[in-house]
C-alpha cells in the first residue's frame, strides 16, 4: 500500500524555510545599508577593489542554472527524464563554475592582503575594513547556500535516475528548484552591492 504524502503540507514548510532564510540575508543586507550609509566614501574605494568581471560571469552562471533547474521540473512533468537528469546535470556544473570562480576571487583577495585581521584590513579606514568583513559574511554564506543548493539538486537528481521523481511525483525536484531560485535571487542582490557600489 502506497503511503499518501501531504503535498500541501510540504509546500507550505518548504515556503516557511525560505521565509526564513529572506529574512536572515534580509538583515544582513539593512546591515549594509546602514555601514554604506556612515562610510560612502570607504565603501566605493573598497568596492574598486573587486573584479566585476568575475561578478558578471558568476550571475549569468546562476541565473542561466536557474532556467535550466525550472526546465528540468517540466522536462519531469513531460515524461522526457533524459532531459531533466541532461538539465540537473547542466545546472549542478554551473553551480561548480559559481564556485571555482568564487575561490579564484577570494584567493586573489588574500594574495592582496584582503582577508580578515590582514594588517592592510587593520590599518584600513573603517569603512574599508567593514566592507571587506560584509563581503566575506555575505558571499561565505551565500556560497554555503549554493553548496547545499546543489546537494539538494544531486538527491533530485539520483531520485529522477531511479524513477522516484517523476511525473506524478516531483515535489522534491520543485522544492529544490525553490531552493536553488532563492540561492539565484539573492546573489541578484549580492551583485550590486558589492562589485557595483559607487
Amino acid at each position: 500500500m502506497e503511503r499518501a504524502v501531504d503535498k500541501t503540507g510540504i509546500k507550505i514548510g518548504m515556503w516557511i524555510f525560505l521565509y526564513s532564510e529572506i529574512i536572515l540575508f534580509g538583515g544582513l543586507f539593512v546591515l549594509y545599508a546602514v555601514y554604506f550609509h556612515n562610510f560612502p566614501g570607504d565603501f566605493a574605494v573598497a568596492g574598486e577593489e573587486l573584479n566585476r568581471l568575475f561578478g558578471t560571469l558568476n550571475t549569468v552562471v546562476l541565473l542561466v542554472s536557474s532556467f535550466t533547474v525550472a526546465a528540468s521540473i517540466t522536462a519531469v512533468q513531460r515524461r522526457r527524464t533524459g532531459q531533466a537528469v541532461g538539465l540537473l546535470l547542466f545546472s549542478l556544473g554551473c553551480g561548480l563554475v559559481f564556485l571555482i570562480n568564487k575561490y579564484f576571487e577570494w584567493g586573489a583577495k588574500f594574495e592582496h592582503g584582503l582577508y580578515p585581521n590582514s594588517d592592510r584590513l587593520f590599518e584600513a579606514d573603517p569603512g574599508f575594513a567593514i566592507f571587506f568583513g560584509l563581503y566575506y559574511t555575505i558571499t561565505g554564506l551565500h556560497g554555503l547556500h549554493v553548496i547545499i543548493g546543489m546537494v539538494l539538486l544531486t538527491v533530485s537528481l539520483v531520485m529522477v535516475l531511479r524513477g522516484r521523481v517523476d511525473h506524478q511525483r516531483y515535489a522534491l525536484l520543485e522544492n529544490s528548484g525553490l531552493y536553488w531560485h532563492l540561492v539565484d535571487l539573492i546573489w541578484i542582490y549580492v551583485f550590486p552591492l558589492f562589485y557595483l557600489v559607487l
